[in-house]
């Protein structure tokens, strides 16, 4: 199994607003940049739009190290709140419905098909790989401004 690192990084103006994602997808010496974005949306819709866009972009089952500064994505997924929401029917508890489904039910097939290790780094803090991935969410981001 082919080991990849995928980074990923969202960002919105606006919480809805313009926004966009990006992603580096590394496979030994081989980089590729993903990136795009939507007129109205959120953050976190971005966020997960990136790592979506970067699994869904591996033409095999890979072994994936993931990085990524969304602790809404690593934590609903290593603590298995995203499981547990799906199995209660999008619910996170009794009385709120829980965000994105439609993005968390793709992520969640995704992740049965790629083995994935998530890493968590502080967002705009100078790791190399977070910041173009934010700088490609941001220019995407400013694509879709009015």
């Amino acid at each position: 199994m082919k080991t990849v690192e995928i980074f990923t990084d969202g960002a919105c103006s606006g919480n809805p607003g313009p926004g966009g994602w990006g992603a580096i997808l590394r496979f030994g010496k081989i980089t590729k940049e993903l990136s795009g974005g939507e007129a109205k949306t959120t953050n976190n819709r971005m966020e997960l739009s990136a790592v979506i866009a970067a699994l869904s972009a591996l033409k095999e089952p890979c072994k994936v190290i993931l990085t990524s500064d969304s602790k809404y994505i690593i934590d609903a997924v290593t603590l298995g709140w995203a499981k547990k929401w799906q199995a209660n029917g999008w619910m996170r508890n009794r009385k709120e419905k829980a965000l994105n489904p439609d993005l968390w039910e793709e992520l969640l097939r995704l992740l049965s098909i790629h083995t994935v290790e998530f890493v968590w780094v502080k967002g705009h803090a100078g790791h190399p790989e977070n910041e173009r991935c934010d700088a490609l969410a941001v220019m995407e981001s400013k694509k879709h401004s009015a």
